[in-house]
């Protein structure tokens, strides 16, 4: 009978297995390039044949360094969960800063100006939108650190899709804009210990969303430092914390489950 059983939870182990395999088999992945005003810009998008031809799009908006191997592996990992997931480019092709002055100085020029952040955000959604195989009408945006600010620009200009997440993002509302427009829930994920955008930040923006009505739910990972989901980044890795990344992630797909399916 334990034989029996050992071999049942073989078979069973292998399918699973199995399974895993074949839904990343069918993962394709490729650079899109697409212009914004006459200029091209590089996006990434990935999704999985096998779930057919109407998928619901995830939206992701790089940090402050731009497309890289990290969001392209992110997107890969959406895809293999059935979603379309497409990478904008808020910067422009071939520009992808290499350190932090770099990174600073083309974040910068958008939280200078939020009309074109607005207007670069506007033009990569429509292009997810216009992919192969999506379902144009049910997208959700996310965001890293700068990409977490940029998905709460996309919020507070009350852009029509079913959602938004910021992983470690940027809290601070512009003096010039509020949530009066936003109408859909937002997900804030957050370290409790971030001093880029300190627990003062993540109550004040609790405050406005109480104001606008916003439907909003967050969770603060208690004694977790900014980019805390950020694994292999040169330099200091010591703000990696793989027990928030990998709990930050599940509230994701628990949130992409009710906002897309």
């Amino acid at each position: 009978m334990l034989r029996k059983l050992s071999l049942i939870m073989v078979a069973v182990a292998c399918m699973i297995g199995l399974t895993a395999l074949l839904a990343k088999a069918n993962i394709v992945a490729e650079s899109v390039v697409y212009e914004i005003e006459g200029q091209p810009y590089e996006g990434y998008f990935a999704s999985n044949e096998g779930f057919g031809d109407e998928q619901p799009i995830v939206i992701l908006i790089h940090d402050w360094n731009g497309i890289g191997d990290y969001e392209q592996r992110r997107v890969q990992m959406l895809a293999e969960r059935g979603y379309a997931a497409f990478a904008i480019d808020l910067y422009g092709q071939g520009v992808r800063p290499a350190n932090p002055e770099e990174s600073r100085a083309e974040s910068s020029k958008l939280y200078a100006d939020r009309a074109t952040m607005r207007q670069r955000l506007s033009a990569g959604l429509a292009q997810a939108q216009t992919m192969g195989g999506v379902d144009p009408e049910h997208v959700v945006a996310m965001g890293y650190c700068f990409g977490g600010a940029a998905t709460l620009e996309m919020a507070r200009a009350g852009t029509d899709i079913d959602g938004f997440v910021s992983f470690h993002g940027g809290l601070i509302t512009p003096e010039d804009q509020d949530y009066s427009a936003t109408t859909a829930p937002l997900l804030i994920l957050h370290g409790g210990n971030d001093p880029v955008a300190p627990m003062a930040d993540v109550a004040m923006l609790a405050d406005e969303l109480n104001a606008a009505e916003v439907d909003y739910d967050m969770e603060i990972y208690g004694g977790v430092l900014h980019s805390f989901t950020v694994w292999g980044a040169e330099g200091d890795t010591s703000r990696y914390d793989p027990k928030a990344d990998t709990q930050s992630w599940d509230a994701l797909l628990d949130f992409l489950d009710r906002q897309l399916r």
